[in-house]
């Protein structure tokens, strides 16, 4: 019953662009001046490739990373030179690592934070099928490239998560106490309260965020459109269950989502 469930969720919750909007390739051997061969390896189960359909940034590297439940997804770090904070950026259910490479690169820039995006299982180059459980092995998978790779720490790590990118951003944030901080853009309760305003959580829901935010021990900014149905309960409800500090803010923009 259980894989029944996870089928029809993924249907519901998963809509990865076909096809995708990049493509990868490996990494070229290194030159003369001799980087050491194991460099484009990195850490077990970490591998260098390169990001093909996107503009080359001297300043930007993409992995593909083996998860625990044996998928590789693909990541990639926009390292800002002096940079103290690492954004862990889960995007939307709708896009793909090449739709949103000039907003991470932006991103990055403008806010001077070094910012690791990566694509679910499923998506993109990203090998394997999405679903709830293989979306919280992935976000770990590059969380622990962060900090075995690029030498982040999780004091100064901020999960940023859009949409059904919420759902990993607080599983991971809910058994990490000391992040800096969490950002959940138009974030959802659940996954059956997105069409539902059921009041218990029921063992077939997925994404089950309102059980996890009061876990939660960072500062949470909660971001949203204020065109949203029922915004009123997602702030009433959430916001009072943050352990540490929930802030809500609405922004004025038909082009929020």
């Amino acid at each position: 019953m259980g894989g029944v469930t996870s089928t029809v969720a993924a249907r519901f919750a998963f809509f990865p662009p076909s096809p995708p909007s990049y493509g990868i390739e490996p990494l070229p051997p290194p030159d003369a001046a001799g980087a050491a061969a194991g460099e484009a390896k990195g850490k077990e189960g970490s591998v260098v490739v390169e990001l093909t359909g996107v503009p080359r940034r001297a300043n930007v590297e993409a992995r593909r990373l083996r998860t625990k439940r044996g998928t590789d997804v693909v990541a990639m770090y926009a390292r800002q030179t002096g940079a103290k904070l690492t954004l862990l950026y889960s995007h939307g259910n709708a896009a793909d690592l090449g739709q949103m490479y000039e907003l991470f690169v932006e991103l990055s820039a403008h806010l001077n934070v070094n910012l690791m995006g990566y694509d679910y299982s499923g998506y993109g180059q990203s090998s394997g099928k999405p679903s709830e459980q293989n979306t919280y092995a992935d976000i770990e998978a590059v969380y622990r490239c962060l900090i075995e790779t690029y030498a982040a720490s999780e004091e100064n790590i901020i999960l940023y998560g859009q949409s059904v990118g919420s759902g990993p951003t607080l599983d991971l944030a809910s058994r990490l106490p000391r992040l800096r901080a969490v950002v959940v853009h138009s974030p959802i309760l659940s996954g059956l309260r997105v069409m539902y305003p059921v009041k218990h959580t029921y063992w077939f829901d997925i994404y089950k965020n309102i059980d996890k935010i009061p876990q939660v021990s960072c500062p949470v900014l909660v971001i949203h459109g204020i065109c949203v149905i029922r915004l009123d309960i997602f702030f009433s409800i959430l916001m009072p269950l943050s352990a540490h500090s929930c802030t809500g803010t609405h922004l004025h923009s038909s082009n929020v989502t």
